[in-house]
Protein backbone atom coordinates (compact mmCIF):
# COMPACT_ATOMS: atom_id res chain seq x y z
CA UNK A 1 0.00 0.00 0.00
CA UNK A 2 1.67 3.18 -1.22
CA UNK A 3 -1.18 5.67 -1.05
CA UNK A 4 -2.96 6.26 2.28
CA UNK A 5 -5.04 9.29 1.29
CA UNK A 6 -8.75 8.80 2.00
CA UNK A 7 -8.32 5.26 3.29
CA UNK A 8 -9.57 3.99 6.66
CA UNK A 9 -7.42 2.81 9.58
CA UNK A 10 -8.62 1.13 12.77
CA UNK A 11 -6.26 1.34 15.76
CA UNK A 12 -6.76 -0.40 19.11
CA UNK A 13 -5.13 1.00 22.21
CA UNK A 14 -5.49 4.27 20.33
CA UNK A 15 -5.69 6.76 23.19
CA UNK A 16 -2.12 6.47 24.44
CA UNK A 17 1.39 5.29 23.62
CA UNK A 18 2.10 3.70 20.26
CA UNK A 19 -1.59 3.60 19.37
CA UNK A 20 -1.96 7.35 19.81
CA UNK A 21 1.16 7.95 17.73
CA UNK A 22 -0.26 5.72 14.96
CA UNK A 23 -3.51 7.67 14.99
CA UNK A 24 -1.68 10.96 14.53
CA UNK A 25 0.64 9.55 11.85
CA UNK A 26 -2.20 8.03 9.84
CA UNK A 27 -4.14 11.30 10.04
CA UNK A 28 -1.19 13.23 8.61
CA UNK A 29 -1.28 10.78 5.69
CA UNK A 30 -4.86 11.85 5.00
CA UNK A 31 -6.51 8.72 6.41
CA UNK A 32 -9.81 8.46 8.24
CA UNK A 33 -9.01 6.91 11.61
CA UNK A 34 -11.11 4.87 14.02
CA UNK A 35 -9.81 5.09 17.59
CA UNK A 36 -10.59 2.07 19.78
CA UNK A 37 -9.66 2.09 23.46
CA UNK A 38 -11.04 0.87 26.77
CA UNK A 39 -10.16 4.10 28.63
CA UNK A 40 -13.12 6.37 27.95
CA UNK A 41 -11.67 9.62 29.31
CA UNK A 42 -8.45 9.35 27.32
CA UNK A 43 -10.41 8.24 24.24
CA UNK A 44 -12.74 11.24 24.37
CA UNK A 45 -9.78 13.58 24.77
CA UNK A 46 -7.92 11.98 21.86
CA UNK A 47 -10.95 12.22 19.59
CA UNK A 48 -11.46 15.87 20.47
CA UNK A 49 -7.82 16.70 19.82
CA UNK A 50 -7.82 14.99 16.42
CA UNK A 51 -11.02 16.69 15.34
CA UNK A 52 -9.54 19.98 16.45
CA UNK A 53 -6.71 19.35 14.03
CA UNK A 54 -9.19 18.79 11.21
CA UNK A 55 -8.81 15.02 11.06
CA UNK A 56 -11.69 12.71 10.20
CA UNK A 57 -11.95 10.32 13.16
CA UNK A 58 -14.37 8.12 15.04
CA UNK A 59 -13.88 7.03 18.66
CA UNK A 60 -15.34 3.72 19.83
CA UNK A 61 -14.89 2.51 23.39
CA UNK A 62 -13.79 -1.10 22.99
CA UNK A 63 -12.71 -3.90 25.28
CA UNK A 64 -10.81 -5.97 22.73
CA UNK A 65 -10.88 -9.04 24.99
CA UNK A 66 -14.61 -9.26 24.25
CA UNK A 67 -15.69 -10.58 20.85
CA UNK A 68 -18.89 -8.55 20.93
CA UNK A 69 -17.02 -5.30 21.43
CA UNK A 70 -14.75 -5.96 18.44
CA UNK A 71 -17.74 -6.94 16.29
CA UNK A 72 -19.43 -3.68 17.28
CA UNK A 73 -16.21 -1.81 16.43
CA UNK A 74 -16.28 -3.23 12.90
CA UNK A 75 -19.96 -2.40 12.46
CA UNK A 76 -19.47 1.21 13.57
CA UNK A 77 -16.41 1.54 11.33
CA UNK A 78 -18.34 0.35 8.29
CA UNK A 79 -21.40 2.47 9.16
CA UNK A 80 -19.22 5.58 9.40
CA UNK A 81 -16.69 5.05 6.59
CA UNK A 82 -17.86 2.06 4.55
CA UNK A 83 -14.52 0.22 4.54
CA UNK A 84 -11.33 -0.59 6.45
CA UNK A 85 -7.90 -0.71 4.84
CA UNK A 86 -5.45 -0.78 7.76
CA UNK A 87 -6.00 -2.61 11.04
CA UNK A 88 -3.56 -2.13 13.90
CA UNK A 89 -4.16 -4.70 16.64
CA UNK A 90 -2.03 -2.65 19.00
CA UNK A 91 -3.51 -2.69 22.51
CA UNK A 92 -1.51 -4.61 25.09
CA UNK A 93 -1.06 -4.92 28.87
CA UNK A 94 1.49 -6.21 31.35
CA UNK A 95 1.68 -6.82 35.09
CA UNK A 96 5.04 -5.24 35.97
CA UNK A 97 5.33 -6.94 39.36
CA UNK A 98 6.99 -9.86 37.51
CA UNK A 99 5.85 -12.63 39.81
CA UNK A 100 6.51 -16.23 38.70
CA UNK A 101 3.72 -17.76 36.64
CA UNK A 102 2.77 -20.11 39.47
CA UNK A 103 2.22 -17.16 41.80
CA UNK A 104 -0.06 -15.26 39.41
CA UNK A 105 -3.79 -15.30 39.98
CA UNK A 106 -6.20 -16.76 37.46
CA UNK A 107 -7.74 -13.30 37.12
CA UNK A 108 -4.38 -11.79 36.18
CA UNK A 109 -3.69 -14.54 33.64
CA UNK A 110 -7.12 -14.16 32.04
CA UNK A 111 -6.74 -10.37 31.85
CA UNK A 112 -3.34 -10.37 30.13
CA UNK A 113 -4.25 -13.28 27.85
CA UNK A 114 -7.58 -11.66 27.04
CA UNK A 115 -6.05 -8.40 25.85
CA UNK A 116 -2.74 -9.53 24.35
CA UNK A 117 -3.85 -12.72 22.61
CA UNK A 118 -7.63 -12.80 22.34
CA UNK A 119 -7.68 -9.13 21.40
CA UNK A 120 -5.57 -9.88 18.33
CA UNK A 121 -7.56 -13.02 17.56
CA UNK A 122 -10.84 -11.08 17.68
CA UNK A 123 -9.40 -8.35 15.46
CA UNK A 124 -8.27 -10.84 12.83
CA UNK A 125 -11.44 -12.94 13.01
CA UNK A 126 -13.74 -9.94 12.64
CA UNK A 127 -11.87 -7.70 10.20
CA UNK A 128 -10.28 -10.15 7.75
CA UNK A 129 -13.64 -11.22 6.28
CA UNK A 130 -14.47 -7.54 5.76
CA UNK A 131 -11.17 -6.98 3.97
CA UNK A 132 -11.61 -10.10 1.84
CA UNK A 133 -15.07 -9.01 0.76
CA UNK A 134 -13.76 -5.56 -0.15
CA UNK A 135 -11.10 -7.18 -2.35
CA UNK A 136 -8.96 -4.06 -2.02
CA UNK A 137 -5.39 -3.44 -0.90
CA UNK A 138 -5.33 -3.84 2.90
CA UNK A 139 -2.76 -4.27 5.66
CA UNK A 140 -2.85 -5.72 9.19
CA UNK A 141 -0.25 -4.72 11.79
CA UNK A 142 -0.17 -6.76 15.00
CA UNK A 143 1.85 -5.32 17.86
CA UNK A 144 4.12 -7.98 19.30
CA UNK A 145 7.30 -7.12 21.15
CA UNK A 146 11.00 -7.83 21.23
CA UNK A 147 9.86 -10.03 24.12
CA UNK A 148 7.95 -12.11 21.58
CA UNK A 149 11.19 -13.11 19.85
CA UNK A 150 13.33 -14.13 22.84
CA UNK A 151 12.75 -15.94 26.12
CA UNK A 152 13.61 -14.40 29.47
CA UNK A 153 13.13 -15.26 33.14
CA UNK A 154 10.98 -12.15 33.51
CA UNK A 155 7.38 -11.24 32.66
CA UNK A 156 6.32 -14.81 31.93
CA UNK A 157 2.71 -14.02 30.96
CA UNK A 158 3.61 -11.03 28.78
CA UNK A 159 6.42 -12.92 27.03
CA UNK A 160 4.17 -15.91 26.37
CA UNK A 161 1.42 -13.73 24.89
CA UNK A 162 3.79 -11.81 22.64
CA UNK A 163 5.32 -15.02 21.31
CA UNK A 164 1.72 -15.94 20.49
CA UNK A 165 1.17 -12.70 18.59
CA UNK A 166 4.31 -13.26 16.52
CA UNK A 167 3.29 -16.84 15.67
CA UNK A 168 -0.28 -15.82 14.88
CA UNK A 169 1.00 -13.07 12.59
CA UNK A 170 3.36 -15.43 10.77
CA UNK A 171 0.64 -17.99 10.16
CA UNK A 172 -2.02 -15.59 8.90
CA UNK A 173 0.52 -13.90 6.64
CA UNK A 174 1.37 -17.24 5.05
CA UNK A 175 -2.29 -18.23 4.69
CA UNK A 176 -3.37 -14.93 3.16
CA UNK A 177 -0.44 -15.09 0.73
CA UNK A 178 -1.17 -18.72 -0.14
CA UNK A 179 -4.73 -17.76 -1.03
CA UNK A 180 -3.42 -14.84 -3.11
CA UNK A 181 -5.42 -12.19 -1.25
CA UNK A 182 -4.73 -8.47 -1.30
CA UNK A 183 -4.16 -8.39 2.45
CA UNK A 184 -0.61 -7.90 3.75
CA UNK A 185 0.51 -8.51 7.33
CA UNK A 186 3.22 -7.08 9.58
CA UNK A 187 4.21 -7.78 13.16
CA UNK A 188 5.61 -4.87 15.13
CA UNK A 189 8.32 -5.91 17.59
CA UNK A 190 9.38 -2.79 19.50
CA UNK A 191 11.93 -2.61 22.27
CA UNK A 192 11.68 -0.10 25.11
CA UNK A 193 9.31 2.69 24.10
CA UNK A 194 8.09 5.71 26.04
CA UNK A 195 4.59 4.49 26.85
CA UNK A 196 2.36 3.92 29.88
CA UNK A 197 2.64 0.14 29.63
CA UNK A 198 3.70 -0.15 33.28
CA UNK A 199 0.46 1.62 34.24
CA UNK A 200 -1.72 -0.83 32.30
CA UNK A 201 -3.54 -1.97 35.44
CA UNK A 202 -5.39 1.35 35.44
CA UNK A 203 -7.67 -0.20 32.81
CA UNK A 204 -7.98 -3.67 34.33
CA UNK A 205 -11.69 -4.57 34.26
CA UNK A 206 -13.43 -5.33 37.54
CA UNK A 207 -14.06 -8.96 36.59
CA UNK A 208 -10.28 -9.52 36.33
CA UNK A 209 -9.30 -7.92 39.63
CA UNK A 210 -9.66 -10.89 41.97
CA UNK A 211 -6.19 -10.97 43.49
CA UNK A 212 -7.39 -12.11 46.91
CA UNK A 213 -4.83 -14.09 48.83
CA UNK A 214 -1.90 -12.54 46.96
CA UNK A 215 0.83 -11.02 49.10
CA UNK A 216 1.33 -7.22 48.82
CA UNK A 217 4.15 -6.10 46.55
CA UNK A 218 7.55 -6.55 48.13
CA UNK A 219 10.14 -3.78 48.23
CA UNK A 220 12.01 -5.61 45.45
CA UNK A 221 8.90 -5.72 43.27
CA UNK A 222 8.16 -2.06 43.91
CA UNK A 223 11.73 -1.21 42.91
CA UNK A 224 11.45 -3.22 39.69
CA UNK A 225 8.26 -1.37 38.73
CA UNK A 226 9.99 1.95 39.34
CA UNK A 227 12.99 0.83 37.27
CA UNK A 228 10.74 -0.28 34.40
CA UNK A 229 8.88 3.02 34.56
CA UNK A 230 12.17 4.90 34.21
CA UNK A 231 13.44 2.65 31.39
CA UNK A 232 10.26 3.23 29.40
CA UNK A 233 10.35 6.97 29.98
CA UNK A 234 13.84 6.99 28.45
CA UNK A 235 12.74 4.76 25.57
CA UNK A 236 12.03 5.50 21.92
CA UNK A 237 9.33 8.13 21.25
CA UNK A 238 6.12 6.47 20.04
CA UNK A 239 6.09 8.83 17.05
CA UNK A 240 9.29 7.19 15.82
CA UNK A 241 7.70 3.75 16.14
CA UNK A 242 4.74 5.02 14.11
CA UNK A 243 7.14 6.11 11.36
CA UNK A 244 8.55 2.57 11.24
CA UNK A 245 5.02 1.19 10.89
CA UNK A 246 4.01 3.47 8.02
CA UNK A 247 7.25 2.71 6.18
CA UNK A 248 6.74 -1.03 6.71
CA UNK A 249 3.23 -0.86 5.28
CA UNK A 250 4.53 0.97 2.22
CA UNK A 251 7.37 -1.50 1.74
CA UNK A 252 5.27 -4.57 2.67
CA UNK A 253 7.74 -5.58 5.38
CA UNK A 254 6.60 -8.33 7.73
CA UNK A 255 8.93 -7.98 10.75
CA UNK A 256 9.09 -4.40 11.98
CA UNK A 257 12.25 -3.85 14.01
CA UNK A 258 12.51 -0.62 15.96
CA UNK A 259 15.43 -1.68 18.16
CA UNK A 260 17.88 -3.77 16.09
CA UNK A 261 20.27 -4.00 19.05
CA UNK A 262 18.14 -6.93 20.26
CA UNK A 263 18.83 -9.01 17.15
CA UNK A 264 21.81 -10.67 18.85
CA UNK A 265 19.50 -12.10 21.53
CA UNK A 266 17.18 -13.44 18.84
CA UNK A 267 20.08 -15.03 16.97
CA UNK A 268 21.33 -16.66 20.17
CA UNK A 269 17.89 -18.12 20.82
CA UNK A 270 17.70 -19.52 17.29
CA UNK A 271 21.15 -21.08 17.63
CA UNK A 272 20.11 -22.66 20.93
CA UNK A 273 17.12 -24.23 19.20
CA UNK A 274 19.07 -25.46 16.17
CA UNK A 275 21.93 -26.83 18.24
CA UNK A 276 19.67 -28.20 21.02
CA UNK A 277 21.46 -26.16 23.65
CA UNK A 278 19.95 -25.14 26.94
CA UNK A 279 18.46 -21.64 26.85
CA UNK A 280 20.78 -18.89 27.99
CA UNK A 281 19.84 -16.16 30.41
CA UNK A 282 18.89 -12.92 28.67
CA UNK A 283 18.90 -9.53 30.32
CA UNK A 284 15.62 -8.13 28.97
Amino acid sequence: MKDFEGKVAVVTGAASGIGWALVQRFATEGMKVVLADIEQGALTKAESEMKGQGATVLAVRTDISKAGDVEALAEKTLDAFGAVHVLCNNAGVVNPADRPLWECTLAELEWVMGVNVWGVIHGVRVFVPVMLEQDTECHIVNTGSTGGLVSTPNDAIYTMTKHGVVALSETIRLRLAKEKTKIKVSVLCPGFTNTQLVEAARNRPTEFQDDSGVEPLSAKEEQRIQTMRQVLQEGMPPSQVADYVVNAIREEKFYIWTHPEFKQEVETRMQNILQERNPELYCL
